[in-house]
């Protein structure tokens, strides 16, 4: 089956024409035309009655096509929820899919086999939501997929053949992202794991309790992560990490040092002081079982944390205290990660060696 995309754009092509926004103010006219698939030269997505030999069937995942060679299509544009049961049908050939609308899409489709690593993942409906053409790059990077220009001919024959050659999807093991509040860093965790088929998200923060506004911050992350990813809370992150290898998100590490010290008693109140150290010390000695846990996990692992020391100073002892282990407990996870990234106002900024 040949796939022609003459356009790879969102129904408006981006730039969309006269939008003053950011994102269409960076690219010429024209960049990439609305989307519009031709296969065979023949056949398009729209038509309501296929030539022989063309299967053409909508599904709760998109748009799936079967050529007369068997060969098979999926294409997946605008609402729709994969059925949480394994299908029976076999894997695609080819993948266009949009996916900076719901990257999570993706990862339910491998979750389910119908997406392997040798399925060629190209993304479609480009637009505006992206801030720029870097930006997309970054993103499907950590997805597995990529972007084509319009005009681009894939042949399905020629993508089997060179799946066989193709150099295995790679990412880091170990990835630390730290930002102040509400910078964003939480949001850039779970899109760098969206397209993950089996994500365990570990949330060592407080239930909330009675806090209305507590409760809201751990409802909106819930229904931010998608339906087939596994929540675990605890405070046992070396168990979550030395555990069985998989991929992890915590979330996060400052809530978890909080934890430590109510835990450990740690937090200035009074106590003599000999008790007071006895108590840190119990706190360093968490710290390090963490980061030994962190230096020898075989899990795929991205931990979110809390920058310290950008801003006032705290302005208590125990602030002073608190900041002081997490900024010490930060630079030893981070000699031990292969990625480091800062994000500020939801940019990413990454940190190498």
């Amino acid at each position: 089956m040949e796939i022609r995309l003459e356009g790879t754009g969102g129904p408006e092509g981006w730039p969309v024409p006269g939008c003053p926004c950011a994102s269409c103010g960076r690219l010429a006219p024209g960049h990439r035309r609305p989307a519009s698939i031709v296969l065979d030269g023949r056949v398009r997505l729209t038509d309501a009655r296929p030539p022989a030999g063309y299967v053409i069937r909508r599904t709760a995942d998109g748009c799936e096509v079967t050529g007369p060679g068997g060969d098979r299509l999926l294409y997946a544009v605008g609402p729709a929820t994969g059925s949480p049961a394994r299908d029976a049908d076999a894997p695609f050939d080819v993948v266009l899919m949009d996916l900076p609308d719901r990257p999570e899409r993706l990862g339910d489709l491998r979750r389910r086999g119908r997406v392997t690593p040798a399925t060629p993942i190209i993304a479609v409906h480009l637009g505006h939501r992206i801030p720029a053409e870097s930006e997309l790059a970054r993103r499907l990077e950590f997805w597995g997929a990529t972007a084509v220009p319009d005009g681009t001919v894939v042949d399905t024959a020629s993508v089997r053949a060179a799946s066989v050659q193709a150099a295995p999807w790679v990412r880091p093991r170990r990835t630390l992202l730290l930002g102040g509040s509400r910078s964003g860093k939480s949001e850039e965790a779970e899109l760098r794991l969206a397209a993950e088929p089996e994500v365990t998200y570990v949330a060592t923060g407080p239930s909330g309790g009675d806090d209305p506004a507590w409760l809201a911050r751990v409802r909106a992350h819930r229904e931010r992560r998608p339906a087939h990813w596994r929540t675990v809370e605890t405070t046992d992150l070396a168990s979550v990490l030395s555990g069985v290898p998989g991929t992890s998100l915590i979330d996060g590490i400052g809530t978890w040092l909080a934890a430590v010290f109510d835990e450990c008693a740690a937090w200035p109140d009074g106590t003599p002081a000999a008790g007071h150290r006895a108590a840190l010390d119990r706190v360093a000695e968490r710290c390090d079982a963490l980061t030994a846990a962190w230096r020898g996990t075989r899990a795929r692992v991205v931990a979110v944390t809390d920058e310290v020391g950008l801003g006032v100073i705290p302005a208590t002892p125990a602030g002073r205290l608190f900041r002081d282990a997490l900024g010490r407990l930060n630079q030893a996870l981070a000699r031990e990660s292969e990625d480091v990234a800062l994000v500020v106002s939801g940019r990413v900024v990454p940190l190498p060696l």
